[in-house]
């Protein structure tokens, strides 16, 4: 992966001291993904915004998302915590292998389509330069609902996803910018915790989830989002004693 641009270097200069600088190989943006339109869902809205297309030449990403993007159910979907979504390839390819078809960029509802990243792998609370701008933070995975269940039409979709442990991960803006396909995806920081995005989903160890909960008051300062929060405490409820 190429070096940080110098563009982003102050907007990373606070989340260094506590954290190490990650790269790796060719990682990149292979699409940027938007709704195409609303379309009919069966679910308690009545619309879903999961359609989301392929765009040509940069789109300008700010605290809420991707600009003309949009969320039907902002109750659960959207959001800072949640402003972008994104996922792999090298996942996609394991899902079109699963279901007999391909997985285009955008059908499984994400914002940016992404290669040589490490989603699954990627740490809670680490930071991706992208392009020259854009700094986004990693938040949580991606929970399977109804609406994507319906958008699938796959039989058991919710569960069959669950098993499969890899779930893609939500971002937060830290810098606003533009993104575009073939951007380079730079790993800035990673939090010392090391508790990844695949760990969460799956479910947290004990001593997993005290290490994410300790990282909100050590170095790394660590965000949380509700849901991660309560991965953690039922991990913690769920303790055998010794």
């Amino acid at each position: 992966m190429t070096a940080a641009p110098a563009s982003v270097t102050a907007a990373t200069a606070s989340v260094t001291a506590a954290t190490a600088s990650v790269t790796a190989p060719t990682a990149s943006v292979t699409a940027v993904c938007r709704v195409s339109a609303l379309l009919p869902d069966s679910g308690t809205i009545g619309v879903t915004a999961i359609d989301k297309r392929p765009v040509d030449g940069p789109v300008h990403v700010r605290p809420l998302g991707l600009r003309a993007d949009v969320q039907a159910d902002r109750k659960h979907h959207g959001g800072i915590d949640q402003a972008v979504y994104a996922f792999a390839d090298e996942d996609a390819v394991h899902f079109a292998e699963l279901l007999g078809r391909e997985v285009v960029p955008g059908l499984f509802g994400e914002n940016l389509r992404t290669s040589g990243v490490d989603v699954t792998g990627a740490v809670i609370g680490e930071r991706w330069a992208v392009g020259g701008t854009l700094v986004l933070e990693v938040t949580k995975p991606r929970v399977p609902c109804g609406t994507f269940a319906r958008r699938l039409g796959e039989a058991m979709w919710v569960k069959r996803f669950y098993a499969e442990g890899r779930p893609g991960t939500y971002l937060r803006v830290v810098k606003a910018g533009p993104v575009q396909a073939g951007d380079g995806v730079t790993v800035l920081s990673r939090p010392s915790h090391g508790v990844t995005i695949g760990e969460a989903f799956t479910g947290l160890r004990p001593d997993r989830a005290e290490a994410l909960l300790a990282a909100v008051d050590g170095p790394d300062r660590l965000r949380l989002t509700d849901e991660v929060r309560g991965f953690a405490e039922k991990a913690l409820r769920g303790r055998v004693p010794a």
